[in-house]
């Protein structure tokens, strides 16, 4: 398996479980009713207070600097398209972890997706 590919499967895995945590931390804060300056200042300070938030900004900043090494050696028009398996593996992790509940729709959709993706890296070689 070449260094971009071990990237790439880095930066899908770590930026899904980045916005596993960030979902599990505006949970665990609570809906936004009111954007009044004020209001979404007092979420933002709510946020900021736990665990599960610094480690999904974490674990996206891993992320993105991983993808900066990638796009440094690949085209955009590959690695972007790439890293679309993390919507894959976020509505599996958000059934998993957050107990969401998925569409057949939505798994049609994740199909979709793998293909695209798939006939992407094909492209490739």
């Amino acid at each position: 398996m070449s260094t971009d590919a071990v990237l790439l499967l880095f930066i899908v895995c770590a930026s899904t479980a980045g916005e596993l945590c960030i979902t599990r931390a505006m949970k665990i804060v609570g809906e936004v009713n009111n954007f009044h300056p004020f209001e979404v200042l007092r979420v933002i300070g709510r946020a900021v207070r736990l665990r599960w938030m610094w480690i999904g900004l974490m674990l996206m900043l891993l992320a993105f600097l991983c993808m900066l090494i990638v796009l440094s050696s690949e085209n955009v028009s590959f690695v972007v398209p790439a890293t679309a398996l993390s919507y894959a593996a976020e509505a599996y992790g958000s059934r998993v972890f957050l107990g969401e509940r998925i569409t057949s729709l939505r798994w049609v959709g994740v199909v979709l997706v793998c293909v695209g993706v798939a006939l992407v890296w094909h492209g490739k070689s």
